[in-house]
């Protein structure tokens, strides 16, 4: 790979949007829209992009990190159960 082409792929590693849990910040949500999250997580799974259509003001990323920080004990313990290990 030459000079210029491993700068490029450097430098979008470099800036991922990807952060790790440890930076989420807790995200709030009122009682209603944790309500509509987890009626239209029933009804249509993990499409935070329709999700988030619903709820004026929120981004799909923001509900999907409220999804994962909320239910994290759960997925963690559904995953033991079938003996998935996460690091």
């Amino acid at each position: 790979m030459d000079k210029r082409l491993w700068k490029q792929a450097k430098t979008k590693i470099t800036n991922s949007e990807e952060v790790s849990s440890i930076e989420w910040k807790s995200i709030n949500m009122t009682e209603q829209e944790e309500d509509l999250i987890n009626r239209m997580y029933r009804l249509v799974g993990d499409r935070w992009d329709l999700i988030a259509g619903r709820i004026p003001g929120r981004k799909a990323e923001e509900i999907e990190r409220f999804w994962i920080m909320r239910h994290r004990k759960v997925c963690a313990d559904k995953a033991n159960e079938h003996g998935v290990k996460y690091s």
